[in-house]
Parts: structure tokens; sequence; C-alpha cells
């Protein structure tokens, strides 16, 4: 039995996908448990490029359970978007589950999301905008509708009327938007929910009694460690925990049934959107790691800032998830360029700091403490086995691993499956 939670270890868009796509074969449940559209996985599989947003990789393959737990909000023209192009694409949907307590998000929220990001004007955030902060504001305000509800059409045509009323009022009075019509989205909104109605079940006992028999268990994480509500470089965070824990709370599940906690990282770093960012390169090697990286967002297609790799960060995410080994992904980017940097520490106003700063205030004045290293020439995207990297680009590894204590089991060399080079 395995069961592996695996999660960003930077700012996103880490290339998991690819390291979920070869861990999921080999997984009988899949669990998706934070977030909702607004994190995308890119997987390619037998040539067919896959950009999954809400649906876990797991689906690709067959006869696995894949599992959308109940800490996921859920846009349902969204999910059925996606597992119509999934069977297009000649797969199966019967694997999939959706948890009965999952959000759903609708209309207002998407509204909602976008009007106070314009009101914030030079000081958005920098969202998605596709509903999800206001999906899991009313989770906790406790007006949300979640898909048990969605699916009982007196429970949500009540509760989406009393919503209304007051987001109406919001939308109007407050950001001087237009007013949205109750009959329009309800009966909109009752075709999605007789279409997700048989995928819905209590997805915490399913994957509870899956580990209890044995089988093998991925718990698959969107986003990354610092884009974590609480931990993150908030408030330019998602709304959700995209880390270890947050799949307890999100799947239902205790954190004594995790074995094993990866983490996945690129050979350099990147963030989307805005917030201090200590190693950004605004330069031409910036440009070449994100033209070379093809660094443009999944989900939104915004070109992703980008800097050499950030030891600090990695400290963080290491403690802050309980990380067991690490999956280094886009070495292969680094090739051809002379001299590499990596991060080590953090110079602070003339103090030296080695752990992530809380206050992002205080990350804005830090400068990069770097170590430099020869870089290589050589393409390694061919590369099938680690002893035959480069001695530098070996080197470059190596020296992760004994800054952060910890094993990088994996190697990206490239996006598709085989180019992953296992230790």
């Amino acid at each position: 039995m395995s069961v592996t939670a695996l999660v960003g270890a930077q700012w996103g868009d880490e290339g998991k996908g690819k390291i979920i796509d070869i861990l999921a074969s080999k997984a009988d449940v899949v669990v998706r448990a934070q977030g909702g559209n607004n994190a995308g996985h890119t997987v390619v599989v037998d040539g067919v490029t896959y950009k999954l947003h809400l649906i876990p990789s797991g689906i690709l393959y067959d006869g696995t359970v894949c599992v959308i737990g109940n800490g996921i909000v859920i846009d349902p023209k969204a999910i059925l978007a996606e597992m119509e192009n999934v069977k297009a694409n000649g797969r199966s949907l019967e694997g999939l589950k959706i948890d009965a307590r999952a959000h759903v998000v609708l209309p207002y929220h998407i509204a909602l999301d976008g009007l106070s990001e314009k009101m914030r004007g030079g000081s958005d955030i920098g969202t998605t905008r596709k509903g999800i902060g206001p999906c899991y504001m009313d989770k906790a305000e406790r007006s949300g509708i979640r898909i048990c509800d969605f699916i009982n059409p007196v429970v949500f045509a009540q509760k989406l009327k009393n919503n209304l009323i007051v987001k109406n009022k919001v939308i109007t009075q407050i950001y001087g938007g237009q007013e949205l019509d109750f009959d329009q989205i309800f009966d909109e909104y009752q075709e999605y929910a007789k279409l997700l109605a048989p995928y819905v079940a209590d997805t915490s006992v399913l994957v509870y009694d899956a580990i209890k028999a044995g089988k093998n268990v991925l718990f698959e994480g969107a986003q990354g460690a610092l884009l974590d509500i609480d931990m993150g470089t908030y408030p330019y965070v998602t709304s959700s925990h995209p880390t270890t824990g947050g799949f307890c709370i999100g799947a239902g599940i205790g954190p004594t049934l995790i074995d094993d906690c990866l983490g996945v990282c690129k050979s350099y770093t990147t963030r989307v959107g805005k917030g201090p960012f200590p190693t950004e390169l605004d330069d031409e090697i910036g440009e070449v790691i994100r033209t070379k990286g093809e660094e443009f967002g999944t989900t939104t297609g915004r070109a992703r800032r980008c800097g050499w790799l950030d030891l600090v960060i990695l400290r963080f995410a290491v403690r802050l998830n309980g990380l067991t080994s690490l999956a280094v992904n886009k070495l292969d980017t680094l090739s051809g360029i002379k001299q590499l940097k990596v991060c080590v520490g953090y110079n602070r106003k003339g103090e030296i700091l080695r752990d992530f700063p809380v206050d992002i205030s205080e990350l804005a004045d830090c400068e990069p403490i770097y170590k430099t290293f020869d870089g290589w020439d050589e393409d390694i995207s061919s590369v099938r086995n680690y002893d035959e990297l480069p001695l530098n680009a070996k080197k470059y590894i190596e020296f992760i691993e004994k800054s952060l204590g910890l094993k990088v089991s994996m190697v990206g060399v490239g996006p598709s499956r085989d180019q992953n080079l296992v230790r």
C-alpha cells in the first residue's frame, strides 16, 4: 500500500501535472482536495495534451477512481466542459466521484470576483476572476451552496433566491454592476445539476475505505505552498490550503493515513500575479527561461514571472508540508546558461535571513544571497538516466539535496512522461 500526498513547493505551476500523471498510472484512487478551476495541470499522454483544471489526472487511466473532494469549489459549467473534453478523447468518466459537501461556484461569485478586482485598481490581487475567492467566502460565512443542495431543486431554489437578494445589492449598489436574474440562473443551472448528480457521493468514506483496503491512493495537489491562505504570501495567495495539511481538511482524512509527502519544484522559480519575488529576473536571462520553459499559465495564459531557484522558499515548503522527497522539474530549461545562481538566504537591511518572512513588506526588502554555479551547454532532454547528466547538472541537483536535507527522487528534463529521471 502507498498513500502519497503531492504538493507544489513554490508558487504553483511547478509542473506537477507530469509527476501526478506518472504516479496516477499506478494509483487505484486519485484525489483532488482544494481549489477550483483556477488551477490547472497539463498532462501529455500518447502525444495528446490534456489541460485538466478540476478533474484529477487519474481520469486518463481506465479503472482509476477519481475523487473531487469536499474542499473543492466547483464551477458546474467548467467541470461539464472538462468532462466533455475527456470523453471526446476516448477516456471514460466512470470512475469520477464528486463529494456532496463540495461548494458550487455560481454566476454571482464570478461577477463579484471581477468587480472587486476592478475596484481595487492598481492594488488588485491578480485573481483568475473565476469566482473562487467569493465562493470560499460564502463557505466561511455559511451561506454557500453545496453540491448536495445543488442537486436538490427545492433546496437549491430557496438558497439561490436568498443569496441573490444580498448578492444583487452588493453587485449593484457597491460595485455598480448588473443585477442577476434568479429564473435565468435557476433554469440554466438545474440542467447542470441533473448532469452532475450521478457522480455525487460521500467521497470521504470512499477514500478511507480504499486506504484501509490497502489500495494505492494519490492526493493530487494544485497550486503551491506559497499560495496557502494562511501560510503563503498573503494577500497574494489563493483561498484554500494547497499543502499536505489541506488534504486532511479537503478530503476528510486523518494525517496518519498519509505515508509519503512529495514536493514538486522547478529548477528555477516562477510566480503568476503580484507580490514580492526576491529572485525575479527582469532581464535577458529571465526572458530566456520564460521562453525555453514555456512559462505561460495553463488556466489563464498569463506570462509567468521568472527567477533563480530560491532555497529559502523550498526550506519553508519542506517544513510546512513535512516533505519526504522532492521532484525537480525543467532542469533542461537551464541548459546553455553559462552561470547559474541559487538563492541560499536573504539580506534584509543587513540582517541575514534563512527562514521565509511572515510579512510580505519584509519580504519586499529582502535581497537574495546567491551561490553561483557553472552551467552546462548540453541538451539534456534526451537523457533517460540520472548518471548520464552533465557533471555540472548533477552538482546543481546534489547541492539542492544537501541544502534541504532531502532526497531529490525525480528530475524532469522535458514535459513528457519518459523525460523524468527516477533516482
